[in-house]
C-alpha cells in the first residue's frame, strides 16, 4: 500500500470514528439536557373569538353567574376550555375534584336541560370546609337542576355512578397535581374515566407547568406538575394524548412561581386524552390541531 493510500484509508477510518462519537455524544444525557425540551405533541392555537360557539359565549355571559366567577374568567379563560374539549349542549359530562364548582357551574349552563354534570369531590379535610360549602351552595341553584352531585372518596369503586360507556367528557381542571400530592388513588379515578367514557369520549386536563423533569416533586411545594409526567400517568391507563392546546401558556411565566400567589398568570398546559380505541379508529371531533 503507498503512503498515499495509508493516508487516505486512514482519514476515511477516522471520519467514520468522529461520526459515531458525534452520533454518540448527540444521544448522551449530557448532550440531552442541553437541548431545547421538545413539547409533547404540537399545540393548536388559541380558538378566535369569533369561533367561540355562541353557547359558551352565553354561558360565561349570563347575568346571573356569581360576581366572584366571572372574575376568575380572565385569568382563566373558560371560553378557550369549553371550546377546546367541544362541550355541547346535550353532554353528559363528569368534573371530577370539583372544588367550590366554577366549571361545573358553567358546564351545566352550557349542556342545558337535556344534559347532565357529575360534579365529583372527595371528603374536605377541614382546613377546606369553606370550599365544601361553598360547592354545596352552588348546587342548590336553580340554574344548575341538571347537576349530579358525586360525595365520594378517589378510591370508591362506584366513583362515577354512570353505566360503562355513557360519558362525553370527563375533565380535572387544575387539581390533577393535588391528587398526585394528597396521594390520592389516582389509579382508580383514571380506570373508572376510562370506563365511564363513550369510544371517543374526551378526558381532559389543565394544570400548572412545572419545569420539564420535576415530575412530580413540586406538586405540594409550588403545585404544580411536570407534563410529561402526567402524560404517561394518564396513558398507562389506556388513553392516547390526541390534541393539546397553547390558550393558557404565560411564556413570562419561569415555572418556579407559586401558583397562589400568580393566580391566572401561570403557565398551563391544557391536554386532550381520548381511548386508544377510538384513536386508532380517528376520533370523531377530537382531533389535534383545532
Amino acid at each position: 500500500m503507498t503512503t498515499g493510500m495509508r493516508i487516505t484509508t486512514h482519514r476515511l477510518v477516522l471520519s467514520i470514528i468522529v461520526a459515531f462519537a458525534g452520533i454518540a455524544w448527540s444521544l448522551s444525557p449530557a448532550r440531552a439536557q442541553m437541548q431545547p425540551v421538545a413539547t409533547s405533541t404540537a399545540e393548536s392555537a388559541p380558538i378566535p373569538a369569533s369561533q367561540i360557539p355562541k353557547e359558551v359565549t352565553e354561558a360565561i355571559n349570563s347575568p346571573d353567574r356569581p360576581a366572584a366567577d366571572k372574575a376568575l374568567d380572565a385569568g382563566r379563560r373558560p371560553d378557550q376550555i369549553m371550546a377546546f374539549y367541544e362541550i355541547k349542549p346535550g353532554m353528559k359530562i363528569a368534573d371530577i375534584f370539583a372544588g367550590g364548582g366554577y366549571m361545573t357551574e358553567l358546564y351545566s349552563r352550557i349542556v342545558g336541560p337535556t344534559g347532565t354534570v357529575y360534579s365529583q369531590n372527595g371528603p374536605f379535610p377541614e382546613q377546606f370546609k369553606k370550599i365544601e360549602d361553598a360547592w354545596n351552595e352552588r348546587l342548590k341553584e336553580p340554574a344548575l337542576t341538571n347537576v349530579v352531585k358525586v360525595s365520594k372518596p378517589f378510591d370508591a369503586p362506584d366513583l362515577l355512578p354512570v353505566p360503562p360507556d355513557s360519558l362525553d367528557a370527563v375533565i380535572i381542571h387544575l387539581n390533577y397535581h393535588d391528587m398526585v400530592g394528597f396521594k390520592l388513588n389516582r389509579d382508580n379515578v383514571n380506570a373508572a374515566v376510562f370506563k365511564a367514557l363513550k369510544p371517543g369520549g374526551i378526558y381532559g386536563i389543565v394544570d400548572h407547568s412545572a419545569k420539564p423533569g420535576a415530575g412530580d416533586t413540586q406538586t405540594t411545594t409550588l403545585h404544580r406538575i411536570d407534563e410529561d409526567f402526567l402524560i404517561k400517568d394518564i396513558e398507562k391507563a389506556g388513553f392516547r394524548l390526541h390534541g393539546a392546546s397553547s390558550a393558557l401558556r404565560h411564556p413570562e411565566d419561569d415555572r418556579t412561581w407559586n401558583v397562589f400567589k400568580h393566580r391566572g398568570e401561570t403557565d398551563r398546559f391544557m391536554l386532550k386524552f381520548v381511548k386508544a380505541p377510538a384513536v386508532a379508529r380517528g376520533a370523531s371531533g377530537s382531533g389535534a390541531g383545532q
